[in-house]
């Protein structure tokens, strides 16, 4: 049962002020630091008649962020548990901002178009396919609050099972560490992200913009948050196998991703030690893309269930997020599959015939 005078005490005013104060602060620093902190550039694909080129210092950012409030907690200046303690109040203000950059996007894609019909779609799905502010494409930045954020939730847990109980248990530890690395090993990635589905084709609307701002910091951050009150019964041989199980995730989601990105850029290179196959150098059938079509989206789910194995079986509450991950990359794999057959035609048939399986290599 959800505590209706703690939730009024979350929700008052002076909490949602330093929510408000503490979004805004966040957003606007991890802007300034895209613009100013140094990193390489990348060259993304054309779009829309011109080729983007992308900052691409995420991984930058995100390691300053980390090391000034780890020394922030370290000396006292502040303690993370604060998201904790906000988290309610956080929840209703990113949903606030969300909506606001919505709509301001969308006038200003109106603005630019003149009258636009479908108004409601056009809010929802976007006008612009890569807005760009200062010099700053939002669609790749709005990573960057996503997952530093979802990234100091997890903190937050684990700062507020140390101050109550004088110790991380085994479970928020191993927790902790797996979604550090994950978080870590996105913004090292950060390049390949600029050859995506999300970016390519996706417009900037509503819909990635309360995913990026709301759904992926305060949703998949819930195996930390029920970790923390949990008594540590995660044995050794449970880490172990949990971690077996993340690295064998990551290993085909990043690997998976890792290959396309360097097939787009060069057709020939090599894939697990021979050159790269293709059907008429368009569809890579090399590799996991020879095994499976979607196998990124596989690993990317075994890391989620391996996240939340680490909560244990007392409750299914912490496996709606895996389950939610499954169901929502099984429905763009399938969304995924029809706009390959629209845009290949008769080269993706011929592709279904030679890579059969979508998600789970002899099954499906």
């Amino acid at each position: 049962m959800v505590d209706l005078n703690l939730l009024s005490a979350a929700l008052a005013g002076k909490a949602m002020f330093e929510a408000a104060a503490m979004v805004f602060v966040f957003v606007l620093a991890l802007f300034a630091g895209s613009m100013v902190l140094p990193g390489r550039t990348g060259s993304g694909p054309d779009l829309e008649g011109k080729q983007r080129v992308y900052k691409l210092n995420g991984l930058t950012l995100f390691l300053s962020v980390v090391m000034l409030c780890c020394l922030a907690q370290i000396f006292g200046l502040f303690s993370l548990s604060i998201i904790h303690d906000r988290f309610a109040a956080l929840f209703v203000v990113a949903n606030g901002f969300a909506f606001v950059l919505s709509a301001l996007l969308y006038l200003s894609g109106r603005r630019a178009r003149g009258t636009v019909p479908g108004t409601g779609r056009g809010f929802f799905l976007g006008l612009d396919l890569n807005p760009t502010w200062l010099g700053v494409d939002l669609k790749l930045f709005s990573y960057r609050p996503s997952l530093v954020a979802l990234a100091l939730i997890n903190a937050s847990f684990a700062v507020v099972q140390y101050e109550k109980y004088g110790e991380l248990t085994l479970a928020m530890a191993v927790y902790q560490i797996l979604t550090f690395l994950y978080i870590f090993n996105y913004f090292q990635f950060e390049y390949g992200m600029t050859y995506t589905w999300d970016m390519i084709s996706e417009r900037f609307g509503w819909l990635l913009i309360w995913g990026d701002y709301v759904l992926v910091p305060f949703f998949y951050s819930l195996p930390g948050w029920w970790l923390i009150h949990s008594p540590d019964s995660l044995s050794t041989a449970g880490a172990t196998a949990i971690i077996l199980l993340f690295l064998f995730g990551g290993w085909i989601f990043r690997g998976a991703n890792e290959q396309k990105h360097r097939f787009k850029l060069d057709s020939k290179t090599m894939i697990w030690g021979k050159p790269a196959e293709s059907l008429e150098g368009r569809l890579l059938v090399s590799g996991f893309w020879g095994i499976g079509r979607h196998l990124n989206y596989t690993g990317e789910i075994l890391i989620y269930f391996a996240f939340t194995f680490t909560a244990g079986f007392g409750s299914w509450v912490p496996y709606l997020l895996p389950a939610w991950l499954a169901v929502l990359l099984w429905h763009r794999s399938r969304r995924d599959d029809r706009r390959c057959r629209a845009k290949y035609g008769r080269l993706w048939e011929l592709y279904t015939q030679r890579v059969r399986y979508i998600l789970l290599p002899f099954i499906y």
